[in-house]
């Protein structure tokens, strides 16, 4: 646990020097600013001394002239702090949008894999608390306990320069009040850290349930699913329950313990004036610096305790920042350069999970322009296929090339720039239709942009759209129907027109009508493009130049389809007349 608060503190640390004259303009700042509160006192503590004593020539006018240079100095503290706020202001915003950005583009990088494994609701919530923290470490830590740090040691400096006694009697009693609440401090931080667990757990099961508000619906999942999130939330109340009782508890001490200084400051100080050996003025002092060092200690429990939280909120996203991409260039990455579209798998080794392999000794070529489909039974491994061509993930032996270039030397970027996809389920941006169809070629232009949906069949139904190609899709494309969706995709791949083209049951979700427009266009878009296309229904490739048929992470057959069809006792044949009995039927 130190360990991941040292990376925290070293992130937010590396952001914040990029504009390292900043934080010292505003420490020192705020160490005059706080100088200069401290120096009122002492002038007050005169006037009463001259207003209590016996009348002495011109003490009104030396009375009046102190408090005219108290004044002068509040008003010239005041605007001092004002400005040093300016400057922070700056600074506090800038570097939380730093952090927002490098949490950004960190987790873009991370593998599907890894977005698979968390939920976005929680991963959303961590951003949000990592910005957060550094504000409330930088107000706390370095603005609020700075302050008040210099406010005490000058205090103390100046009780002791009053009298020895009183200003060992502050200090040892400043350090004493000072660790005891750090220990408490220290005590609650791993139930504030398993407060910040609970929050995120919480954050994700509730956007879980409202994704799959759908499905809980037909299922009737209601009863179910509240009694699961009633769970969290207990989870939940316990863990801010313990931290906040423990806070309850050191405020108590807290409160015991100022108490118990002001009586014996007090008490002596009066001891000490009975004897003439302290002023009017002096108790005056005492009881003003009492009040201000009581201010800034108890807020000094408070500031210890809220970097405490500042600290087990932002640890969450430092351990997702320090742990390394699944997926990565390698240090010499070249750019991907595709002339003829040749793909081969070379005795390629995958599981996505240790000891249970998907693919074993695999070997496929497919040859440049070639239009491949890949069937079989479901969990076969074409799909996987797919996922480490574009490398969603790494293969664990063997190798794939493009035109020879090993995937793995290639940037990322370069590789998936030249391939065009077409998944089974698109996901769009909650965005207009003519941003969503752009996406796959930022710079095209408006009529680039329509001219693929109407390749696309897209065009007939967005044209009858209020707001036609301006229309917002909603969260994922939700305002679309599936098939709909699909055509986005397919005018998407046509639009980028990249040498290799993949097709994931991409005319799945169309009735047959639209499937049989869109076969027009995908005949269109494949020709002179090498063509992987995964598909359920046979029919749909029966004009591929070559089927593959993979069922255990194994080719069983491949051929064209009157070939297949064919063959006694084939998978593909088996396959067929299943499809065929059902379409007869």
């Amino acid at each position: 646990m130190q360990s991941l608060t040292r990376q925290t503190i070293k992130i937010f640390w590396q952001h914040a020097k990029r504009y390292t004259w900043m934080p010292y303009v505003i420490f020192f700042g705020m160490a005059g600013v706080t100088l200069m509160r401290n120096i009122p006192p002492l002038l007050y503590r005169r006037v009463i001394d001259l207003l209590a004593s016996a009348p002495v020539p011109n003490a009104v006018k030396t009375a009046i002239g102190l408090i005219t240079l108290a004044f002068t100095l509040n008003i010239i503290r005041i605007i001092v702090w004002r400005g040093l706020n300016f400057i922070n202001n700056f600074f506090q915003a800038r570097v939380m949008a730093d952090l927002m950005q490098t949490c950004y583009e960190h987790l873009q990088k991370h593998s599907i894999g890894f977005f698979n494994s968390n939920f976005i609701g929680s991963l959303v919530t961590k951003v949000k608390r990592f910005e957060r923290a550094f504000e409330q470490l930088s107000d706390q830590a370095f603005t609020q306990m700075g302050r008040s740090a210099v406010d005490v040691v000058v205090i103390v400096v100046i009780l002791f320069w009053r009298s020895l006694l009183f200003g060992f009697l502050m200090l040892g009693w400043v350090i004493t009040y000072v660790g005891i609440v750090y220990l408490f401090a220290r005590y609650r931080f791993p139930y504030d850290t398993r407060r910040a667990a609970t929050d995120s757990e919480t954050t994700g099961q509730l956007a879980d349930t409202m994704t799959n508000n759908f499905n809980i619906k037909i299922f009737s999942g209601y009863i179910f699913e509240f009694k699961r999130f009633k769970k969290v939330i207990e989870n939940q109340f316990r863990a801010r329950k313990k931290s906040y009782n423990i806070g309850t508890f050191s405020e108590l001490f807290q409160g015991l313990y100022m108490i118990t200084l002001e009586f014996g400051m007090l008490y002596f100080v009066i001891n000490l004036w009975q004897k003439g050996l302290a002023t009017v003025g002096d108790i005056a002092l005492i009881q003003a610096y009492l009040f201000r060092v009581f201010d800034q200690l108890w807020d000094t429990g408070k500031y210890i305790r809220l970097i405490y939280e500042a600290i087990a909120d932002a640890n969450e996203m430092t351990e997702i920042l320090i742990a390394e991409h699944e997926i990565q260039d390698s240090k010499n990455a070249k750019v991907l350069r595709v002339k003829k579209g040749a793909i081969e798998f070379q005795n390629v080794n995958f599981g996505y999970h240790e000891g249970l392999e998907i693919l074993s000794n695999f070997n496929l070529s497919i040859k440049p322009g070639e239009r491949v489909a890949l069937v079989g039974p479901s969990g076969g491994g074409k799909s996987t296929i797919v996922k480490l061509i574009l490398r969603f993930y790494d293969i664990q032996g063997g190798q794939i090339n493009i035109d020879s270039q090993d995937i793995t030397s290639v940037t990322q970027d370069s590789l998936r720039e030249n391939i065009a996809f077409v998944p089974q389920d698109p996901i769009l941006f909650h965005r207009s239709l003519f941003d969503n169809i752009r996406y796959a070629k930022p710079k095209a232009s408006d009529q680039e942009v329509i001219e693929a949906a109407r390749l696309a069949h897209a065009d007939e139904f967005i044209s009858k759209l209020t707001h036609g190609y301006n229309t917002f899709t909603g969260e994922r494309g939700i305002k679309l129907s599936g098939g709909e969706r699909q055509r986005v995709a397919i005018a998407r791949a046509i639009l980028k027109n990249a040498p290799i083209l993949v097709l994931d049951e991409a005319t799945s979700s169309l009735d047959s009508e639209s499937e049989y427009l869109i076969q027009d266009a995908l005949k269109n878009l494949m020709r002179g493009h090498t063509t992987i296309v995964i598909a359920h229904r046979l029919s749909t490739i029966m004009q591929m130049d070559r089927i593959v048929v993979i069922e255990g992470g194994h080719i069983l057959e491949e051929g064209k389809h009157k070939e297949l069809v064919k063959a006694k006792d084939g998978t593909y044949q088996r396959l067929w007349n299943i499809q065929a009995g059902g379409f007869a039927g």
